[in-house]
C-alpha cells in the first residue's frame, strides 16, 4: 500500500482490487490508505451510496448522448483517486452498467482501490449471468493489482472493534421485554405514522426527531430498495427494528433487502437497536449471498437476551 502511494504520486500507481472474507482488515486498510495519502482530488465511497447517485445521474443525463459520462463528471468532479468499498454483483442490470463504469474510470486514467468480499472470479456468481461479466472480470485483471487479504480471523469479532462507531453501541435484544427496552432507554408513548420516501409511503411504527422505528415486514418484506434507506439515513441517525424473524423463513428478497439494509446502517454509521425473538445467531439464518457480511456487522452489537443471557 505504501508503494502504490509512493507511485500515486509519481504517476505510476496501478490500481488496486482487495478481496478476502468479512472481518480480514480490507476497510481498515483502504482507510489507512486514503487518510494518509496527500492528494487534492480523492474520495471514499461506500458501494451503495455510489450506485445509488450513478443510477440517479444516469436517469437525469437519459437524454445525453453519453450520459454515463455526463454523470461520472459530476459525481467525481476532478476526481484523481477514487477508494471504492463493498464492492459486489449480483444484479445482472448493476453489472452491465458497471462494464461502462470501469472502462470509463481507467479510460480517465483514475487511480481505482476497491475492496470486496469476492475475488474477479467470484463476481456476479449467478451461472445464468455470469458470462456476460467475464468482459469486466478481465479488464479487472488487466488494469488492476488483485491483492487477498487473507486470516483465519474475523476482526470485528475483537471486543475492541468498532469501539468508535455509533454502530457498534447499538444493541440486539431479545425477547424485547419491557424491562430490556427501558435498559437502552428506548422512547415511550409512540405512535405509528407514515413516511413519504421518494414516491411511496413506508409504515414506521414511531419517529421522533432524528429516531425512526420500524417492524421489519414494513422495511424488508415490502417492495423497499436502498435508495430508500439512503434517503432515511439521512433523515434518521438513532433506528431500531423490531420483530426480526428467522430470515430462514423469509424470502431471498427480504433477505436481501435486509442486508442492504444493514449495510447502509453500518456505512452511514447509525445508531441501532434491533429487536427478535431468539438468539441473534438463531435469527440469522437464509441463503442469500451476502448474509456472511450481516452477520459479521451485526455480530459487533451488544447483545442483551433474557436474565443470565448475553447472546
Amino acid at each position: 500500500m505504501a508503494e502504490q502511494a509512493t507511485r500515486l504520486e509519481a504517476g505510476t500507481a496501478c490500481s488496486l482490487y482487495l478481496y478476502g472474507a468479512v472481518g480480514r482488515g480490507k476497510s481498515w486498510l483502504l482507510d489507512g490508505f486514503f487518510q494518509s495519502l496527500e492528494h487534492p482530488h480523492k474520495r471514499r465511497l461506500h458501494f451503495h451510496d455510489f450506485f445509488a447517485q450513478l443510477h440517479q445521474g444516469m436517469f437525469t443525463h437519459r437524454d445525453q448522448d453519453d450520459a454515463l459520462g455526463a454523470t461520472l463528471d459530476g459525481l467525481l468532479q476532478g476526481c484523481r483517486v477514487l477508494c471504492f468499498d463493498e464492492f459486489h454483483v449480483h444484479d445482472i442490470g448493476d453489472a452491465m452498467l458497471i462494464t461502462g463504469l470501469f472502462k470509463a474510470l481507467f479510460e480517465r486514467r483514475i487511480f481505482v482501490l476497491l475492496t470486496s468480499n469476492y475475488a474477479p472470479e467470484g463476481l456476479l456468481p449467478n451461472p445464468i449471468y455470469h458470462q456476460r461479466f467475464e468482459p469486466v472480470i478481465r479488464l479487472i485483471k488487466a488494469h488492476m493489482q488483485v491483492l487477498e487479504v487473507g486470516g483465519d480471523q474475523d476482526y470485528r469479532s475483537h471486543p475492541t472493534a468498532g469501539s468508535q462507531q455509533r454502530f457498534t453501541q447499538g444493541h440486539y435484544l431479545w425477547p424485547g421485554s419491557p424491562a430490556q427496552r427501558q435498559a437502552v432507554n428506548l422512547p415511550q408513548g409512540r405512535e405509528p405514522v407514515q413516511l413519504e420516501v421518494g414516491k411511496r409511503h413506508l409504515h414506521a411504527l414511531f419517529s421522533q426527531a432524528r429516531t425512526v422505528g420500524f417492524a421489519f415486514d414494513a422495511i424488508c418484506e415490502q417492495p423497499t430498495a436502498v435508495m430508500d434507506y439512503l434517503e432515511l439515513a439521512r433523515r434518521f441517525d438513532h433506528w431500531i427494528i423490531e420483530q426480526l424473524p428467522d430470515l430462514s423463513e423469509c424470502s431471498i428478497a427480504a433477505q436481501q433487502r435486509f442486508i442492504n439494509l444493514v449495510d447502509v446502517l453500518y456505512d452511514q454509521d447509525k445508531h441501532l437497536v434491533l429487536i427478535g425473538q431468539q438468539p441473534l445467531p438463531d435469527s440469522l439464518g437464509g441463503s442469500a449471498i451476502d448474509l456472511a457480511r450481516t452477520r459479521s456487522r451485526l455480530g459487533q452489537l451488544n447483545a442483551l437476551g433474557p436474565a443470565g443471557c448475553t447472546g
